[in-house]
């Protein structure tokens, strides 16, 4: 029991470090905050234009659909969407042959990674998802939740919705033990995520079967499920599948990352010695 109470204190550190970390830089969330806003405004009025001609278009009228553009705009820093997590100093690590140290340390390395990012993306949500979000309820209206529930249900998803970003981004790294530069991976990622989580379009715009393929894969949890979930799109049991959708894409890609990780630890330990 000591020793689960001493690991949470750990990586209870580790993610307010994280969240600390990030909050340090004042003027490029300043900057964030601004570049968020001035896209969402764009694109804003660039989904007014594309209502106005095909409304009710993936099933929401023009007010949701403004409202899934703000929410891109708020959730685009915190799932690293466009990058901007871990990925680059963990890659530039194995890179280095650092990442020796990290291996040997008393603390698990997916666990001290995932509880970083959760503090880096916690203080994204404050320090730059919040502002765009207020700016375009000011500007627009909005599909705001009048329920205290699906607000609580809405931060159910986006906290599952780290865990499948960070779970992503965790492989998308360790694919450096192999290549030494993980910067073509990072990149088909980067475009992948951009493509099938709903920042360019709702993946409900996306016709027949790529539609369902992409609301299949793992990236629709980090925009297009908390999205859905926030415009009240799933309720009840079905908000309890959704739940369990996101889940299973945690554990599935959280567990390949720890078999990676044995291999890759494996691979350091025949190397060193």
């Amino acid at each position: 029991m000591r020793v689960r109470t001493g690991r949470f204190r750990l990586y209870a550190a580790v993610a307010r470090g994280g969240f600390r970390r990030y909050a340090t830089y004042r003027i490029a969330t300043l900057a964030g905050v601004f570049t968020n806003t001035v896209f969402g405004l764009i694109l804003a009025y660039t989904y007014i234009a594309l209502w106005d001609e095909r409304p009710g278009l993936g099933g929401y009228d023009q007010s949701q659909a403004l409202t899934f553009v703000w929410l891109g705009q708020a959730m685009l820093t915190v799932m690293a969407l466009m990058g901007g997590g871990f990925e680059g100093e963990l890659i530039e690590r194995i890179r280095t042959g650092d990442i020796a140290i990290d291996l040997y340390r008393p603390a698990d390395l997916q666990a001290w990674w995932l509880a970083s990012d959760l503090g880096r993306a916690l203080f994204q949500l404050l320090g730059r998802g919040v502002v765009p979000m207020v700016v375009g309820a000011l500007v627009f209206d909005l599909a705001l939740p009048t329920d205290v529930l699906r607000w609580l249900g809405f931060l159910v998803a986006v906290l599952l919705g780290m865990v499948v970003s960070f779970a992503i981004r965790f492989l998308v790294a360790l694919s450096a033990f192999w290549l030494m530069d993980g910067a073509g991976v990072s990149q088909m990622a980067l475009l992948a995520g951009t493509f099938f989580s709903g920042m360019l379009l709702p993946l409900n715009v996306f016709p027949g079967a790529l539609g369902q393929f992409a609301r299949a894969l793992p990236w629709s949890a980090l925009l297009q499920v908390p999205a859905d979930v926030f415009l009240g799109k799933h309720t009840g049991v079905d908000l309890l599948a959704t739940y369990v959708f996101q889940i299973g894409w945690a554990a599935a890609l959280l567990t390949a990352g720890r078999l990676l990780q044995a291999v890759a630890t494996r691979r350091v330990v025949v190397q060193g010695g």
